[in-house]
């Protein structure tokens, strides 16, 4: 289904590499990958595996040690801000703690400006730009009459990831790359949350990347799983085929390791 579609994002040989001799540390290691456009992929693995390191290159935060980029079929070259700021309009994040991702001096209406303004629209009539903002704060149960002069740290959790799928709304990227975005919020508006980002890449035919480690979510949201381990991906494919029928031992075992209501819990390591 995935080969129809238009390449997205891919990478060769993609390495990371941190320090020098005793504390050199490999973080990404020669990886390889090919998204396509409207897909939804899940990087799995636990704490240290390498995926947030991963994700910071596709952002562009950090450089890779080695290896190729490609954004829509072109090697990617993010060497000037120019072409870093333009990058950018295509790739965005929601990241896991919604409260280290505003700038606590910007308001509400600021942030939401910034993101038209980086779309092309700064020159809109500011009725247009407020009926702008106030559909993309409606399409996530958000009002934004009653937002506009607040700053971000005076909602909720889960109010402030509403937020960030807002901006997203609102700047449209061809690439929403999630890290653990629900993991810090309540169930029901984990489910909430998870709904809106569906909806959104159904709307605009986004490629969504889940960084986690649940493999209960990548399994229910993903057309493609890669489970990542010292860097490395060391299984790739449908959910059906790494989460039903896993053939690496790392996978299998971050699978049984998700608590199931019908087994008993082995209790016996916890200290």
């Amino acid at each position: 289904m995935a080969e129809k579609r238009k390449l997205c994002l891919s990478a060769k040989g993609l390495t990371k590499v941190f320090g020098f001799g005793k504390t050199r540390t490999v973080a990404v290691d020669n990886v390889d990958f090919s998204f396509y456009e409207g897909e939804v992929i899940s990087i799995v693995g636990e704490s240290g595996s390498g995926k947030t390191t991963l994700s910071k290159m596709l952002l562009g935060l950090i450089n890779e040690t080695e290896g190729e980029i490609f954004f829509l079929g072109q090697k990617r070259d993010i060497r000037s801000q120019r072409n870093k700021q333009e990058y950018w309009k295509n790739i965005q994040a929601i990241f896991q703690d919604p409260f280290s991702s505003y700038n606590i001096f910007n308001k509400i209406d600021s942030v939401l400006l910034d993101c038209i303004k980086m779309r092309g629209g700064g020159n809109l009539p500011k009725e247009k730009k407020i009926e702008m903002m106030r559909e993309a704060c409606s399409f996530v149960n958000l009002k934004f009459d009653e937002l506009t002069n607040k700053y971000p740290f005076e909602l909720s959790g889960g109010q402030m990831q509403r937020l960030m799928i807002a901006r997203i709304f609102l700047l449209k990227p061809k690439i929403l790359l999630a890290d653990e975005p629900t993991s810090m919020i309540d169930a029901c508006s984990r489910a909430t949350i998870l709904d809106m980002l569906m909806e959104l890449r159904k709307e605009i035919g986004m490629t969504v990347i889940f960084i986690t480690h649940d493999i209960g979510l990548a399994y229910y949201v993903s057309d493609s799983v890669y489970i990542m381990e010292h860097g490395k991906f060391v299984e790739s494919g449908t959910p059906d085929e790494v989460i039903l029928h896993p053939k690496q031992p790392y996978t299998k075992r971050l699978i049984n390791d998700v608590p199931k209501i019908y087994e008993e819990w082995d209790l016996s390591t916890v200290g």
